[in-house]
């Protein structure tokens, strides 16, 4: 295996959890999966995202690095780890989520962290057309996703392409998935891990398109 740490990121609703238990399980890695649902500041947030913003980002940030921390250290017998997430995520959703004032301070806090992070050796992003992605997240419907807006799907992707251009030593491949289904498609997954796990990419942004 190339890789030791393999984290999948994208929009909400790009399929990250998807794609990273279906990798897991066919290649014997260990699963990071976000344990997000618990959260309590989580429908404070979407229904008074202005009162809540701060208490979850910083609730999210403080989770993540606890569970990256601990399970990425954890049973050396597996091939390598595969997370649903990276703890940037924190800083990508804080970016478009708090007031000036308050990323500043958000982002004091998270570089204490984040310094001491494993690097992920293969960032693998999760391309998909905002409208695709409000068409994924109305079929799971989730009751505290309902207001989630396009706007906000695209202020959140130029975040991360923004975060991703300012760190050029991480290697990351954006896959544009939109025209594909890789989970209920086996053969779309296959291409799709074929790619992961046999293509040279070079540091910085790679990026591919699946007609």
């Amino acid at each position: 295996m190339k890789y030791n740490y393999i984290a999948i990121e994208g929009g909400i609703g790009a399929g990250k959890t998807s794609l990273a238990t279906r990798m897991a399980e066919k290649n014997d890695a260990r699963l990071i999966l976000e344990q997000f649902d618990d959260n309590p500041y989580l429908e404070k947030f979407y229904s008074e995202p202005t009162k809540f913003a701060f208490h979850l980002e910083l609730s999210f940030l403080l989770d993540r690095q606890q569970q990256l921390a601990t399970l990425l250290n954890q049973d050396v017998f597996k091939k390598f780890s595969v997370a649903d997430y990276h703890l940037l995520k924190s800083l990508v959703f804080a970016k478009i989520t708090l007031n000036e004032d308050d990323f500043l301070l958000y982002r004091r806090i998270f570089n204490m962290f984040y310094s001491s992070m494993p690097t992920p050796d293969l960032m693998v992003y999760l391309y998909q057309e905002p409208d695709r992605l409000l068409h994924n997240i109305s079929n799971r419907g989730r009751d505290y996703e309902r207001n989630i807006s396009k706007e906000y799907l695209v202020n959140l992707q130029k975040s991360y392409f923004e975060y991703f251009k300012e760190h050029p030593h991480q290697k990351t491949v954006i896959i544009d998935v939109t025209k594909r289904d890789f989970v209920k498609n086996s053969s779309d997954y296959e291409e799709i891990e074929y790619i992961i796990f046999n293509t040279k990419f070079n540091e910085g942004i790679n990026r591919i398109l699946l007609e």
